[in-house]
């Protein structure tokens, strides 16, 4: 496993476990050798296509890419997708075959794969090899795709795609991140096509019961941000005062 030490990775603590947030958008948990990665959303572009939105038709091809990229170097015994792996039910069928096949085979690389089940794909293809789980417990964190609406401690779970803006040196900056209050976390999209919800919706409160902090993703290392210093993405504008009639 990754040395906890590069610069990449930030080390911490959730729900009393020892996890680096990877600047790619993986998490690992060092005492377990696994590497979590959500919403990969693979067909996101073909979908896209089939109703008419032409854009280019090579995020599963990026994103298996950039996935291995960090297979690769953290060299994991374990790999929990965890949920909305595929875009659809239809994503297997639309998949090239050298996209399936290098699927397949990263699958393989690793001792044990499992696929969470997500909204967007209730039933995982069988044919990529892996378990199919609904959820997973490793230690004193359960694994889920879809955050529980109320105190979940050890909870890491996808579905929000979090994103954090902060402002510095005079313009707004907007990124991806993991959204976490310390004892519990909501994973980045790590999807090519995938957008992003800001941490300060109101979903997140619903989560967290305020907004969470951010460990946003930069290009070489991830930046922890409190969350007094994030803002949202529009300025809210207060109620207006009527005369009662």
């Amino acid at each position: 496993m990754t040395d906890p030490a590069r610069p990449r990775a930030h080390a911490f603590r959730l729900n009393g476990v020892d996890a680096l947030a990877d600047a790619a958008g993986v998490l690992i948990l060092p005492a377990s050798e696994t590497l979590i990665v959500s919403d990969l959303h693979f067909e996101k572009g073909s979908a896209y296509a089939a109703r008419g939105q032409l854009i280019p038709p090579y995020d599963t091809r990026s994103t298996l890419r950039r996935l291995a990229e960090r297979i690769a170097d953290h060299r994991p015994q374990r790999v929990i997708a965890l949920g909305d792996s595929f875009h659809d039910l239809g994503a297997d069928g639309r998949m090239d075959d050298a996209d399936a096949g290098a699927l397949q085979a990263l699958v393989a690389s690793v001792a044990d794969w499992v696929w969470i089940e997500g909204n967007h794909d209730p039933a995982p293809p069988p044919r990529f090899g892996g378990t199919i789980m609904h959820e997973l417990n490793i230690d004193a964190l359960t694994l889920r795709h879809v955050p529980a609406e109320s105190a979940a401690p050890g909870e890491i779970a996808g579905h929000l795609h979090p994103c954090a803006k902060v402002r510095g040196k005079g313009r707004a900056v907007r990124a991806r991140c993991f959204a976490t209050n310390g004892t519990r976390l909501v994973m980045p999209a790590f999807g090519a096509f995938t957008g992003g919800l800001n941490v300060c919706d109101a979903a997140y409160d619903r989560c967290f019961g305020a907004t969470p902090d951010a460990l946003i993703m930069g290009a070489d290392t991830v930046y922890p941000v409190a969350a007094a210093k994030l803002i949202p993405d529009r300025a809210q504008s207060r109620p207006k005062i009527t005369a009662a009639r």
